[in-house]
């Protein structure tokens, strides 16, 4: 199965940190799963950290690099990632709070228009209601 990242699992992958969830790292383990990272996980990363915010400690660069040499695909940006997030709809009405995440977004509409799991630990995206999530 192929599964695209949220940016905090994969920093928690490379750093080989306790707050991966057991289940992301069964995922990371397993041989059958191709785990994939996005531009949009690197902007993220890029944003945050040039901004101090997040605790992100790795550098766009480093990110990219480490993603690439723990063995992660990149998976190609296309214009119906982009389009595919008009079709996301977030069920506010039982949401605990509004959702205003556009890296996740991004994320979530690039999984979905592949037909990969979206592995993800915010307790928000399962609002959502994609097939494609995976609540870690």
């Amino acid at each position: 199965m192929k599964y695209l990242a949220d940016t905090h699992i994969l920093l928690w992958a490379i750093a080989d940190d306790e707050k991966l969830p057991a289940m992301a790292r069964d995922l990371f383990l397993d041989e059958q799963s191709e785990i994939y990272y996005s531009f949009a996980n690197i902007w993220e990363v890029a944003i945050k950290h040039s901004l101090n915010k997040g605790g992100i400690p790795f550098s766009a660069e480093q990110f990219n690099n480490l993603c690439a040499m723990s063995g992660y695909s990149q998976l190609m940006t296309k214009n119906s990632h982009a389009i595919t997030v008009e079709s996301l709809r977030y069920d506010i009405e039982r949401a605990p709070r509004e959702h205003r995440d556009p890296f996740d977004r991004l994320l979530l509409a690039q999984a979905k228009s592949e037909g990969m799991g979206f592995i993800t630990h915010d307790e928000l995206i399962p609002f959502y209601n994609e097939s494609c999530v995976v609540k870690v």
